[in-house]
């Protein structure tokens, strides 16, 4: 068992402790069980690096496709959702764009596309674009800058969720672009925005600019347009109701 810990075999140590624990483990042979102890390592190590890709995501909601909620009337195209999930998306470096009014849970949706991807051994990450772009002339203040696009360039799911709130200025539209630009072709990008496509363009602002942005954006990418009402209004006329009844 020492010898076991100083390799970090913890999924073996912890096998070989339950098969002592085992009465009728004599009856197996060696191979049988040293291939049990390797199963348990294996697990152990998947588990591991799925926990830290997700811990680095650092994704704003624990959500999972399995739990996707296709009972409400929010336009969601189930065939295209359920298209996604084998992530082939990722590993052709496609995008998805998610639209539609607040609360129709575009961020839930895109975290659970994430999560997936994670559980699929890639790795991702949430950016909230307004805090991002707080964020960025931070960085170039105090030496961060390179680092951060080049963290932000290599994830292979970048989310970036509230796209449109403010028209950009010319420093965000350069940074989004450095952005996107370093991800074109070799990573996939999920965007969220309460802003349809066709006004993405008018709301970065600078027409070479939103040309650019657009085209690494848009032209590869699957669309997830929802509509209807917020889900969490309607929870909470659900929650009322039951405490009038």
């Amino acid at each position: 068992l020492d010898k076991l810990k100083t390799l970090k075999f913890h999924g073996m140590i912890q096998g070989l402790q339950d098969q002592a624990q085992h009465p009728a483990i004599d009856q197996m042979s060696f191979e049988e069980r040293l291939g049990l102890l390797i199963d348990r390592e294996m697990t152990e190590r998947l588990d591991r690096r799925l926990k830290n890709r997700l811990l680095q995501a650092k994704l704003k909601q624990n959500a999972c496709l399995e739990d996707v909620n296709y009972q409400a009337d929010r336009g969601l195209d189930k065939a295209l959702l359920q298209s996604l999930q084998d992530c082939q998306w990722v590993k052709k470096h496609l995008n998805v764009l998610i639209t539609g009014p607040t609360g129709v849970g575009k961020s839930w949706i895109a975290c659970a596309l994430a999560h997936k991807a994670c559980r699929e051994g890639y790795t991702a990450s949430y950016e909230r674009l307004p805090r991002l772009f707080q964020e960025l002339p931070l960085a170039k203040g105090d030496g961060r800058y390179s680092k951060l696009l080049n963290r932000l360039g290599k994830t292979d799911v970048l989310l970036l969720d509230d796209w449109g709130l403010a028209k950009l200025t010319a420093e965000q539209r350069r940074d989004l672009l450095e952005i996107l630009e370093d991800r074109h072709g070799s990573h996939s990008t999920i965007v969220t925005s309460q802003l349809p496509i066709d006004q993405w363009h008018a709301s970065i602002g600078d027409s070479t600019l939103a040309d650019a942005i657009m085209d690494r954006l848009v032209h590869n990418a699957y669309k997830i347009k929802l509509a209807g009402e917020s889900l969490r209004k309607q929870q909470v006329n659900l929650t009322t109701t039951n405490e009038i009844e």
